[in-house]
Protein backbone atom coordinates (compact mmCIF):
# COMPACT_ATOMS: atom_id res chain seq x y z
CA UNK A 1 0.00 0.00 0.00
CA UNK A 2 1.51 3.48 -1.17
CA UNK A 3 1.06 6.14 1.55
CA UNK A 4 -0.65 9.59 0.25
CA UNK A 5 2.15 11.99 1.26
CA UNK A 6 0.02 15.37 0.07
CA UNK A 7 -3.06 13.54 2.31
CA UNK A 8 -2.02 12.34 5.80
CA UNK A 9 0.11 13.69 8.57
CA UNK A 10 3.10 14.13 8.87
CA UNK A 11 5.15 10.96 9.53
CA UNK A 12 8.55 12.41 9.27
CA UNK A 13 7.48 14.70 11.95
CA UNK A 14 5.54 12.88 14.44
CA UNK A 15 5.59 9.15 13.83
CA UNK A 16 9.20 6.76 14.44
CA UNK A 17 9.35 3.73 16.21
CA UNK A 18 13.14 4.26 16.54
CA UNK A 19 12.88 7.27 18.41
CA UNK A 20 14.54 7.79 22.12
CA UNK A 21 14.64 10.45 24.39
CA UNK A 22 18.31 10.75 23.42
CA UNK A 23 18.08 11.28 19.95
CA UNK A 24 15.75 14.86 19.99
CA UNK A 25 18.79 16.96 18.58
CA UNK A 26 20.26 14.63 16.21
CA UNK A 27 16.42 13.47 14.64
CA UNK A 28 14.96 17.42 14.81
CA UNK A 29 18.09 18.55 13.02
CA UNK A 30 17.61 15.28 10.28
CA UNK A 31 14.33 15.53 9.84
CA UNK A 32 14.21 19.52 9.09
CA UNK A 33 11.72 20.09 11.98
CA UNK A 34 11.84 23.54 12.17
CA UNK A 35 8.99 26.90 12.33
CA UNK A 36 9.05 29.55 10.01
CA UNK A 37 12.03 27.77 7.80
CA UNK A 38 14.74 28.82 10.43
CA UNK A 39 13.64 28.80 14.44
CA UNK A 40 13.46 26.01 16.22
CA UNK A 41 10.31 24.41 17.33
CA UNK A 42 9.45 24.62 21.24
CA UNK A 43 8.07 21.18 21.33
CA UNK A 44 7.77 18.24 18.75
CA UNK A 45 6.02 14.79 20.14
CA UNK A 46 7.03 11.19 18.53
CA UNK A 47 4.91 8.66 18.32
CA UNK A 48 7.06 5.51 18.91
CA UNK A 49 5.02 3.26 16.57
CA UNK A 50 5.46 2.42 12.65
CA UNK A 51 2.70 4.68 10.44
CA UNK A 52 0.35 1.54 10.31
CA UNK A 53 -0.86 1.46 13.76
CA UNK A 54 -1.32 5.46 13.57
CA UNK A 55 -3.22 5.32 10.72
CA UNK A 56 -5.41 2.05 12.31
CA UNK A 57 -6.81 5.26 14.37
CA UNK A 58 -8.41 6.54 11.40
CA UNK A 59 -9.92 3.19 10.94
CA UNK A 60 -11.83 2.09 13.39
CA UNK A 61 -8.72 2.20 15.85
CA UNK A 62 -10.50 5.37 17.46
CA UNK A 63 -13.06 7.47 19.12
CA UNK A 64 -14.55 10.28 17.11
CA UNK A 65 -15.93 12.95 19.13
CA UNK A 66 -17.71 16.28 18.59
CA UNK A 67 -14.91 18.78 18.33
CA UNK A 68 -13.46 16.52 15.42
CA UNK A 69 -11.22 14.50 16.72
CA UNK A 70 -10.30 11.42 17.05
CA UNK A 71 -8.57 9.98 19.96
CA UNK A 72 -6.58 6.21 19.77
CA UNK A 73 -8.02 3.19 21.52
CA UNK A 74 -4.97 1.80 21.61
CA UNK A 75 -2.02 3.61 23.84
CA UNK A 76 1.16 4.47 22.54
CA UNK A 77 4.46 5.57 24.00
CA UNK A 78 5.46 8.81 22.81
CA UNK A 79 8.32 11.14 23.00
CA UNK A 80 8.66 14.78 23.96
CA UNK A 81 11.47 16.72 22.97
CA UNK A 82 11.61 20.50 24.70
CA UNK A 83 13.56 22.98 23.36
CA UNK A 84 16.07 23.84 26.31
CA UNK A 85 17.22 26.94 24.75
CA UNK A 86 14.41 29.23 23.92
CA UNK A 87 14.11 31.62 21.27
CA UNK A 88 17.01 29.52 19.45
CA UNK A 89 17.53 29.43 15.37
CA UNK A 90 18.94 26.59 13.67
CA UNK A 91 21.77 25.21 13.89
CA UNK A 92 21.37 25.81 17.52
CA UNK A 93 18.53 23.98 18.56
CA UNK A 94 18.84 22.41 21.62
CA UNK A 95 16.63 19.61 23.57
CA UNK A 96 15.51 17.53 26.11
CA UNK A 97 13.95 14.70 25.70
CA UNK A 98 11.10 12.54 27.69
CA UNK A 99 10.07 9.61 27.37
CA UNK A 100 5.63 9.26 28.06
CA UNK A 101 3.85 5.61 28.29
CA UNK A 102 0.31 4.91 28.43
CA UNK A 103 -0.74 7.89 26.15
CA UNK A 104 -3.81 8.10 23.89
CA UNK A 105 -3.07 10.17 20.95
CA UNK A 106 -5.44 12.52 19.51
CA UNK A 107 -5.81 13.36 16.03
CA UNK A 108 -8.00 14.61 13.06
CA UNK A 109 -8.92 12.19 10.54
CA UNK A 110 -9.52 12.94 6.91
CA UNK A 111 -10.56 10.37 4.45
CA UNK A 112 -9.69 7.80 6.55
CA UNK A 113 -5.81 8.97 7.14
CA UNK A 114 -4.64 11.17 10.08
CA UNK A 115 -3.87 14.60 8.47
CA UNK A 116 -2.82 16.57 12.07
CA UNK A 117 -1.34 15.40 15.60
CA UNK A 118 -3.71 17.62 18.21
CA UNK A 119 -2.40 15.88 21.50
CA UNK A 120 -2.13 13.07 23.71
CA UNK A 121 -3.12 12.33 27.24
CA UNK A 122 -2.01 9.44 30.11
CA UNK A 123 -4.08 6.77 30.34
CA UNK A 124 -4.63 4.43 33.25
CA UNK A 125 -5.63 1.07 32.86
CA UNK A 126 -6.01 -1.97 35.58
CA UNK A 127 -7.19 -5.66 34.00
CA UNK A 128 -7.52 -4.10 30.33
CA UNK A 129 -10.42 -1.93 31.43
CA UNK A 130 -9.48 1.73 31.55
CA UNK A 131 -10.58 2.95 35.21
CA UNK A 132 -9.45 6.83 34.73
CA UNK A 133 -7.77 9.40 32.50
CA UNK A 134 -5.85 12.46 33.38
CA UNK A 135 -5.79 15.01 31.64
CA UNK A 136 -1.86 15.05 31.47
CA UNK A 137 -1.35 16.79 27.74
CA UNK A 138 1.96 16.67 26.20
CA UNK A 139 2.91 20.00 25.74
CA UNK A 140 3.32 19.71 21.48
CA UNK A 141 2.12 22.52 19.13
CA UNK A 142 -0.63 21.09 17.11
CA UNK A 143 0.76 20.45 13.54
CA UNK A 144 -0.59 19.05 10.54
CA UNK A 145 1.04 15.33 9.86
CA UNK A 146 1.94 14.65 5.86
CA UNK A 147 2.43 10.47 5.66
Amino acid sequence: MQINEKKSCNVRQHVDAKMSVKKCDTEIKKKKIYVDGNKCKAVNTFILSDYKQVKAICNGQGRYDQTNKTKSKAKFRIVRCELKNNGARKPNCRYKGTLLTNRTVVVRCEGKLPVHYYDDEMTFESNNATIGKIPMHSTSVPTNIHF
